[in-house]
């Protein structure tokens, strides 16, 4: 995951070049020969090359473009499609960790790598299906009878200018910093705490679940609140993820963990159902890739550096419970800072409106200057010709 955000910024200057097919395409045929590669290699190095590297990297470039693209095609129903979208992942969420299990106890890893690839290549056709409208900066060069396109239509750094982006490519990534150490660290926990009886499948399960409901919901939801508002959904979001990262270490039965796992999940849902949607409300259309790509970069150094801390501070004090306690701090401090981007945005909007009313006031008094001053003229001929 860390190497498939960590590539985004990229993926997001060649999108903007070739358009989102292209990258799709190749990106999915990337991953596949990764992942066949790492079924034949016996070393741990190799391995990380072919799986670490290649596969992830081909990931990221199929990945991004599949954010972008509905963008081209929906627009008062976005979030509740990105929604739809996004709970596939959720299905596999659900399904893939059963089918790894008995793929890899009964064939192997090598086979069961191999077996993945079919989905892969699943991948690799569904990129052909991408028709964007809006044109590329590479097409748009040819139209321009320009064999390259300009700079700035390939890495434009004017997102950077936008302060309501800025806060939001600041607040996600500082939200992250706990959002992985459930998930990497949770079942371990369980097992520690609980026992080695425990079914922890049943934990990851609730969370695919939940997940993908959440993801459709909040999805929906999000259509119907105007604006940068929607940002108030994500606030909510961490809020929850928060509080529910803290509520782990509280849990000395199961059913407890399912409930905080539901709840967890529940919300897991809303933060990523909704991030295309307020990226094109923050930037417009026509930024939205790399406003999207350099997101992603960022949220990656959080995302992958939690889990390791949380794992050296279990080494330190023999338990998780400080880890989870802190693992709910970043996503609060990040909901905080998240609050103040409708606020920016708006007056942002109503500078932006002020100054188009009097951009629209002074060209009416200069049409209105204009046409006394014929006025005057067609008087003054009419008096002459007298």
């Amino acid at each position: 995951m860390g190497m498939i955000f960590f590539c985004s910024p990229i993926v997001s200057v060649f999108t903007n070049i070739y358009g989102c097919r292209p990258v799709a395409v190749v990106g999915a045929a990337v991953a596949f020969i990764g992942l066949l590669a790492s079924s034949f290699v016996r070393t741990l190095g190799l391995l990380y090359f072919t799986y670490g590297i290649l596969f992830g990297c081909g990931c990221s470039f199929a990945y991004q473009p599949s954010l972008v693209i509905l963008g081209h095609y929906f627009k008062k129903r976005l979030g509740l499609v990105n929604g739809i979208v996004t709970a596939g992942s959720s299905l596999f969420t659900i399904t893939l960790p059963f089918l790894l299990t008995a793929l890899i106890k009964s064939v192997g890893l090598d086979a069961t790598f191999q077996i993945l690839c079919i989905f892969v290549f699943v991948l690799f056709l569904a990129g052909f299906t991408y028709k964007p409208f809006a044109p590329s900066a590479k097409e748009s060069g040819e139209k321009g009878k320009s064999k390259f396109p300009q700079a700035n239509k390939i890495c434009n750094f004017s997102i950077f200018k936008n302060s309501t982006y800025i806060l939001w490519a600041f607040g996600i990534p500082a939200a992250l910093f706990g959002y992985f150490v459930p998930y990497v660290h949770l079942l371990k926990h369980v097992k520690e705490r609980i026992g080695e009886h425990v079914q922890d499948e049943t934990l990851l399960l609730c969370l695919g679940i939940t997940s993908g409901v959440g993801r459709l919901i909040f999805g929906r939801i999000a259509d119907y609140i105007p604006g940068a508002k929607k940002v108030y959904l994500q606030v909510i979001s961490f809020f929850f993820i928060g509080l529910m990262s803290m509520m782990i270490p509280l849990c000395y039965s199961f059913g407890g963990l399912i409930v905080v796992c539901l709840f967890m999940g529940l919300f897991d849902g809303c933060f990523i159902s909704i991030m295309a949607p307020i990226a094109f409300e923050l930037v417009g259309a026509q930024y939205v890739s790399q406003a999207i790509g350099f997101l992603l970069g960022f949220m990656s150094v959080p995302m992958t550096v939690g889990p390791p801390i949380a794992g050296i501070l279990r080494d330190h004090l023999g338990n998780y419970d400080l880890a989870f306690y802190l693992a709910g701090v970043p996503p609060i401090i990040g909901g905080v800072v998240l609050c103040f981007i409708p606020w920016v945005h708006g007056k942002k909007k109503s500078k932006q409106a002020r100054a188009v009313d009097v951009e629209t006031m002074e060209k009416m008094l200069e049409i209105k200057s204009t046409s006394m001053l014929d006025s005057v003229e067609k008087s003054t001929k009419s008096e002459s010709v007298i």
